[in-house]
This record gives structure tokens, sequence and C-alpha cells, in this order.
């Protein structure tokens, strides 16, 4: 079983036209053909195929200049009584020289003339190198257009795959960038927390430091496995449609601090590109988190608009601080959001705090 599935394996991998199973079948019956008829000009000419057949694939010039003789050869017999077995010879070795990929099409058309040529030199009829020539160039044609139509689909099938590699690749760039921008925001703080807990507890003895340090720690990884979930989502193939992602944001921060939080969309909404749907709800999430912190039970308001080539995401919350985030959440925000063409501004004016990130739609 192993050996047949082997065997059908290299049949499906073979090309169809000119691989090994096309060769071993020509053989087999180009052989038979000789069998009783066999002539001089026609054995050397199944010698000049088999010279091909054996050195294609480590000597491909030498190989095809055999495959041309194998063609030339049998033309000056045509005419003859060997006549049948002698086209069998020539168109064989033609349809192959004709549709190997590799064959210039120079080579092919000297061939295409070379052989009423030959015919010609033989001492054939007018008429005979008329419809052999006729039947050659038809045969010359066809191989020749089916020849192309295959590299053509070839070509197609490989600037599919290096369309298909290259989006990988930017989907492997996107996730790192995603992955790096979790871990190395959340452990990093994690990392000094616990470094600076550990210098309460064994240089001040100041367990209460220590402890808050460790709270700090623990609510820094719970943050970060939030972060880190919410990562993994964007990357699915199921991931929620923007409108609905932010929807959830505004019902989980009203659940979890019991606030009122209104969302709402503006416009003709469309998809964005995963870059720019990502840093827009990370920039959400990140300006819930800072008017939980900064702006405790105040009402949120949350807005996504669409307008021309521009979709825009406003969270706005009444605050009388000049920079609530505290650190570099909204600093990581706006880096993201120029990864995706974006933009991120915020400030307070009239006593209330706006963040407003702007992406290409």
């Amino acid at each position: 079983m192993t050996l047949l599935r082997r065997v059908a394996a290299l049949a499906r991998a073979d090309d169809p036209e000119t691989g090994w199973i096309v060769r071993v079948a020509l053989s087999g019956l180009l052989i038979w053909a000789l069998i009783g008829r066999a002539t001089a000009p026609l054995v050397a000419a199944l010698v000049c195929w088999f010279v091909f057949v054996a050195a294609d694939h480590r000597w491909p010039r030498p190989a095809r200049v055999a495959l041309a003789v194998a063609a030339l050869v049998p033309a000056a017999v045509i005419g003859s009584s060997d006549d049948g077995t002698a086209q069998l010879f020539l168109f064989s070795a033609l349809f192959v020289f004709v549709m190997l990929p590799r064959t210039p099409l120079w080579a092919v058309l000297g061939l295409t003339a070379a052989v009423p040529a030959v015919m010609v030199i033989a001492g054939r009829g007018l008429t005979a190198v008329l419809v052999q020539g006729a039947v050659i160039a038809i045969v010359v044609l066809f191989s020749l257009h089916r020849r192309e139509h295959r590299l053509r689909t070839e070509e197609r099938a490989k600037t599919h795959e290096a369309q298909a590699r290259a989006a990988a690749l930017d989907e492997r760039a996107r996730i790192a960038r995603e992955l790096h921008d979790v871990l190395a925001h959340s452990l990093g703080a994690l990392a000094v927390q616990l470094e600076v807990a550990e210098a309460e507890l064994t240089e001040k003895r100041d367990v209460t430091a220590a402890v808050t340090r460790v709270r700090r720690a623990r609510s820094l990884a719970r943050d970060g496995l939030t972060e880190a979930r919410s990562a993994v989502a964007a990357l699915r193939a199921d991931v929620s449609p923007l409108p609905r992602a932010l929807a959830d944001l505004a019902a989980a921060h009203r659940a979890d601090h019991g606030v009122p939080v209104s969302f709402c969309t503006r416009g003709s909404a469309r998809e964005l590109g995963p870059a720019a749907e990502v840093a827009l709800v990370r920039t959400a999430r990140e300006a819930l988190t800072n008017a939980a912190k900064h702006a405790c039970g105040v009402a949120v308001d949350i807005s996504l608009e669409f307008s021309g080539s521009q979709a825009r995401l406003i969270i706005a919350n009444d605050s009388d601080i000049s920079d609530p985030s505290g650190g570099y959440g909204l600093v990581g925000a706006r880096e993201r959001l120029a990864l995706a063409g974006g933009t991120l501004e915020a400030g307070a004016a009239d006593g209330v705090w706006r963040v407003v990130a702007e992406v290409p739609a």
C-alpha cells in the first residue's frame, strides 16, 4: 500500500503533458510501432528519443537536440512504406519538443521549418510536403497555445502564492506587534512593581508599602491578561465588528463601574482594516480605563463617526484633570494608531476630557 501511495503521489505531481508518465507511454508506443517494421532511420529516431528521456534532467540542451533529431529523421522517410510509423515518431517528438516549457520560440519555429525542408531534400512530392507541412503547422500552433496557457496558469498561481505569502508575513508582523504591545507594556510594568516590592521588604522592611506594590502588580497582571485576551480575540477570524466591539466595551464598563455609558454610531458604517479596528478598540479601552481611574462615577459618551474617507472615535467625560492618563497608555495608543495610518488627540476643554482617534476608512 505504501508503494501504491507513493506512485499515486508521483502521478499527481507529474506534468500531465511532458512528464514521466507521458514519456513512458510514448516510449512503449514507439517500441511497439517498430516491431516488425524497424528501419535504420526509425531505429535512429528511437535512440535519439531515449537519449532525450535519459538526459533531459541533467543535460537539457543536448537532450533537446536529440529530441529535435528524433523529429527530423522520420521526416526523411514519410511517404515511403513506413509512412504511418514515421508520422507517429515525427508528431510524438514534435509535440513533446514544443510542449517543453523551457524550449525557446525560435527553436520551435526552426524545427517546424526544418521538417518540410528535410522532406524536400529527401525527394518527397510537393503535395506530400504541403499536406504534412499544414498538419505540422496545426500541431505546432495547438501545442504552443496549450503551452502558453499552461505557463500563464502557472504564473498566476505563483503570483497568488506570492500574494498569499506577503499577506501571511503582514499578518505575522501584525501579530508580533500586537503581542509586543501587550507583553512589553504589561510585563515591563509588572517587573518594576515586583522589584520595588522586593526592595521594600528586604531593605526598608516596609510591609505595607510592599503589599501596595504587590497589589499594583496584581492589577497590572490582570490588565495584561485582559489585553492579551483582547489581542487574541482581535486576531481571530470571528472577531466582532467594530461597532459591536465598542458597544460591548461600553456595556462592560457600565456594569463594572455602575456609571452611565452611552454609545452611538453616525454615518454609514463600513469595515475597516484589522490594524485600524484593533487600534480603535484599544484606544477606547484605554480611555475608559482612565475615566474609571480619574473620573470615577462620571458618565462617559462614546461615538463612532464615519464621514468621507475617515472614521472617528470620540470618548468624552467630564474631568478637570489636565492629563488623566498618568502613564503611557495614550502614548501607546497614539503609536498604535500611527501604524494604522491614524492620529490621536487628547485634551480637556470646558471641563470635558476628550479622546479623538481618526483612521482611514
